[in-house]
């Protein structure tokens, strides 16, 4: 990489870590149930809340039990459920435009991360109406407080109940890109497990391991906090123990609260350390192909891990060992070699490919630039590369 470019890239990402301790990160108020989400809502002097959703949880009447409470709370509850994975661009708009006709004066997302995406991104819109969301790409361009939001997971991988970013695709062009300020992390989280015994198999496998990229990539990364590689390891160990059983035995709660605080823990890792190049490839990829984020990441992990080498044997050890997947007597290169290899079990054991065959060869160059212009120079990676660099990953993804 270009000695001027990686110098600006590491200045820039430095700049950052060392303003961590003031800038105001936050995390939810945890609630427990759908009487303290009306409390809450009733104690903030709201009565008019848009419940962001998609069609799925819908019509699984996943909403029905919180409606109903803020119902007989004399609240009144609008709903949008044309979310779509990977959100566009026309569902904030489709959404803004329900918030406002109704006169709304507050948020509630429900659903996983692309539910709690669209719903930042319209309190974006609202708290900056003359502003587009291309405007706000990047770092802190919202500055100003949005609507209360109350985020609702009901998968256990996003932790986007705990971040300050919101990803959106412009529907047009299909360019997926994030949104990141601080008012956008919601005020309250309800974390209730028993919303996420009825996901598919698929979903639970996928969404598990968003959260196992989500605390890897802040943990090898160059901007942590002992908050958040506790909050990592933590999450590793958690989703090592529990993703499988939650997977083969999806009603079994002791899992599923388990991955949920795995989640919750991985998200508040990576809000403050950030991601890296396995998220910048895989929203490249969510944005031309609408590959399922979870999925993607969970492909792409132990090919991006292989790349970085020797610059994280020694924190994939140290996760390795916390997790207890293997004896701490081992080399930092033999426990890092290990830990990849139990990220690739994992996949297999959870019905997952090793590639994704959807990526076209002729749109690789293309990818790789849009990723490594996500990557440089917001993510702390621990290796920096080209676009040129990146699109062996690619390659390797697709298979060739």
């Amino acid at each position: 990489m270009n000695f001027f470019k990686k110098l600006y890239a590491r200045t820039y990402q430095t700049i950052f870590r060392i303003a961590i301790p003031i800038l105001p990160y936050r995390e939810p108020k945890i609630l427990k149930s759908n009487v303290e989400v009306a409390n809450t809502l009733k104690l903030e002097g709201k009565s008019r809340v848009l419940l962001v959703t998609d069609k799925g949880i819908n019509s699984l009447g996943l909403t029905k039990a919180l409606e109903d409470e803020l119902s007989n709370s004399n609240i009144s509850v609008f709903k949008y459920d044309g979310t779509v994975a990977n959100p566009t661009t026309k569902n904030v708009e489709e959404a803004l435009n329900m918030y406002h006709e109704n006169k709304c004066d507050s948020l509630v997302a429900f659903g996983g991360g692309s539910a709690m995406d669209c719903a930042k991104a319209v309190g974006a819109k609202v708290a900056r109406p003359k502003k587009s969301l291309g405007k706000m790409k990047g770092v802190l361009k919202v500055m100003k407080k949005i609507p209360l939001l109350i985020a609702v997971p009901t998968t256990a991988g996003t932790g986007s109940e705990t971040t300050l970013a919101a990803v959106i695709t412009d529907a047009e062009t299909r360019h997926k890109y994030a949104i990141n300020d601080f008012p956008l992390i919601p005020r309250y989280a309800l974390l209730d497990a028993s919303l996420t015994v009825g996901l598919p198999k698929f979903v639970t496998a996928t969404t598990g391991m968003d959260a196992l990229t989500h605390a890897i990539e802040a943990y090898i990364g160059r901007s942590t906090t002992k908050k958040t590689r506790d909050c990592a390891l933590k999450s590793v160990k958690l989703i090592f123990e529990n993703l499988l059983t939650a997977y083969e035995d999806g009603k079994n709660m002791t899992a599923r609260e388990n991955m949920l605080h795995a989640s919750y823990l991985a998200g508040v890792a990576f809000t403050v350390s950030y991601v890296g190049y396995v998220h910048a490839i895989a929203h490249s990829l969510g944005g031309k192909y609408n590959t399922a984020h979870g999925l993607a990441n969970a492909v792409i992990l132990p090919y991006m891990l292989k790349k970085y080498g020797r610059k994280i044997y020694k924190k994939l050890y140290e996760m390795g060992v916390y997790a207890g997947l293997f004896d701490k007597s081992v080399s930092h290169e033999v426990g890092a070699k290990l830990f990849i290899e139990k990220i690739e079990e994992m996949n297999k054991n959870l019905d997952l490919p090793t590639h994704l065959d959807d990526i076209k060869s002729e749109d690789i160059p293309e990818l790789a630039k849009t990723a490594e212009k996500e990557g440089n120079p917001l993510y702390p990676v621990p290796v920096m590369y080209t676009a040129k660099e990146l699109e062996e990953i690619y390659r390797e993804v697709k298979g060739e």
